[in-house]
């Protein structure tokens, strides 16, 4: 008999500001009573979601229960800056490059999950501005981030990639601003509203009794006799014969993979909606995203759709193994979201934040999956290295082929991946990880 506490349960800081900005949605009632079923996922994010839908594909007599600790789209799922990104973007390179074969190979995975993801928002009926296939931009402010632009695009041309580079007027064109010195376009990432994109899909999974969506359900234990596992919730249980963890870092909280995953926290603010005025001061196009050329810059966004027209800015990363951080924390990060946001935008003095939030991410020192069968029916799908929308739908769906005994090379090449390397003791993980992001974003600079 295996008997698993979950001893803690993750807190994300701050308001899911992508899902405040939609219309308020009634969460799917918590669990209440016993219940049995084939098919159990735990985690109602970008993995959660994709293998249950995978599974209601492969299975769709068979009863799927999907468990979420809390509403929807309240947790990461609902934080991430929604960059579904195909290409190589590791957050540790210098310019998000790696080995060239390794990279073809997954950046051919990543664009799997996003055709799945592309199929779901199809059959759902999701809008343009819950999911669009309209690539991204590297965008770079300083002459170290045009090198780091520059040494990209020779990756991009090794890997045989298509890539254009755009000057400081077509930045301008497109922003408003004359901040950027020029920009990379990568044409095949997805640009999503992630609260938009994971509620339809939920929802629509939902319609019909395709999967018992549950919500405000922590599992708070997880049991296995002889074959059947059983999830137990604060007001209810739910036995099954084969498990899927799709819960990112918090995996670690079950057991599985201690000492081999970081918990990284990345800040983000999101204005007020513009008025009128504002954004015929601020002009350029009403949608666009930036990830920064540097990967230790800062993200920025705008939006124009459901609650108005907005600009987001993202930068900070702090390591916190306990998977909690302070109020005081968000407080301080929204000084330098202002401090970058100001810099950008000075038309737009007096414009403030109406959000400020902490999301987190689930890195590998080796900047691999935590990925296969971990126990007898009990699969992860976990750790996404700061891409949780694209890697997280890949892990979820190929978790599903695992479990069901479907073979194909994308699951394969997934499985050959190492497993995630183990990290230094503490505090040396804790000082050592959070001087590197420190320096790094101090050596970005302007990016920053």
């Amino acid at each position: 008999m295996r008997d698993i506490t979950v001893k803690r349960l993750p807190r994300d800081p701050g308001p899911a500001a992508w899902n405040a900005i939609l219309p308020v949605r009634a969460p799917h009632p918590p669990l209440d009573g016993a219940i049995t079923a084939e098919w159990l996922v735990i985690g109602a994010g970008f993995a959660g979601l994709a293998a249950a839908r995978r599974l209601v594909q492969l299975h769709p007599a068979d009863t799927i229960v999907v468990l979420e600790a809390r509403a929807v789209a309240e947790g990461p799922a609902g934080r991430n800056s929604g960059f579904m990104i195909d290409l190589p973007h590791d957050l540790t390179s210098e310019d998000y490059g790696g080995d060239v074969s390794r990279d073809r190979k997954r950046t051919a995975l990543n664009r799997s999950a996003i055709a799945f993801c592309a199929e779901a928002a199809r059959e759902y009926g999701l809008t343009a501005e819950a999911f669009t296939q309209s690539g991204k931009i590297n965008a770079a402010a300083t002459d170290k981030g045009m090198t780091h632009n520059a040494s990209y695009a020779a990756h991009l041309e090794a890997m045989g990639e298509p890539h254009e580079m755009l000057d400081a007027t077509r930045m301008q064109a497109l922003t408003g601003i004359d901040y950027y010195s020029g920009g990379l376009f990568t044409p095949g990432a997805a640009m999503i509203q992630p609260a938009l994109f994971v509620r339809g899909v939920a929802d629509a999974l939902a319609a019909g009794n395709r999967i018992l969506l549950f919500e405000n359900a922590p599992v708070t234990k997880l049991q296995r006799e002889g074959t059947t596992w059983q999830a137990r919730t604060p007001s209810g249980s739910v036995s099954a014969s084969r498990v899927i963890l799709a819960v990112n870092g918090h995996a670690e909280s079950f057991g599985f993979f201690k000492r081999r995953l970081m918990h990284v926290f990345t800040y983000a603010s999101m204005t007020r909606a513009l008025t009128a005025d504002e954004t015929r001061r601020l002009g350029g196009e009403p949608n666009w995203g930036f990830t920064p050329a540097d990967p230790m810059g800062t993200t920025v966004r705008r939006l124009s759709g459901t609650g108005g027209d907005r600009i987001i800015i993202r930068n900070r990363f702090t390591y916190d193994p306990s998977m909690e951080v302070s109020d005081a924390r968000i407080t301080k990060v929204g000084d330098d979201h202002d401090s970058a946001f100001q810099a950008r935008f000075p038309m737009l003095k007096g414009v403030t934040m109406e959000y400020r939030w902490g999301g987190r991410l689930c890195l590998s020192r080796n900047d691999v999956p935590a990925f296969g069968e971990v126990d007898n029916g009990l699969y992860a799908a976990c750790c996404q290295n700061g891409l949780g929308t694209a890697k997280g739908t890949l892990a979820g769906m190929l978790a599903a082929e695992l479990a069901s005994g479907v073979t194909s090379d994308a699951l394969n090449d997934m499985l050959c991946e190492a497993a995630p390397a183990k990290l230094p003791p503490e505090p040396l993980a804790f000082v050592g990880a959070n001087a590197f992001m420190r320096w790094g974003e101090f050596k970005a600079g302007r990016e920053f």
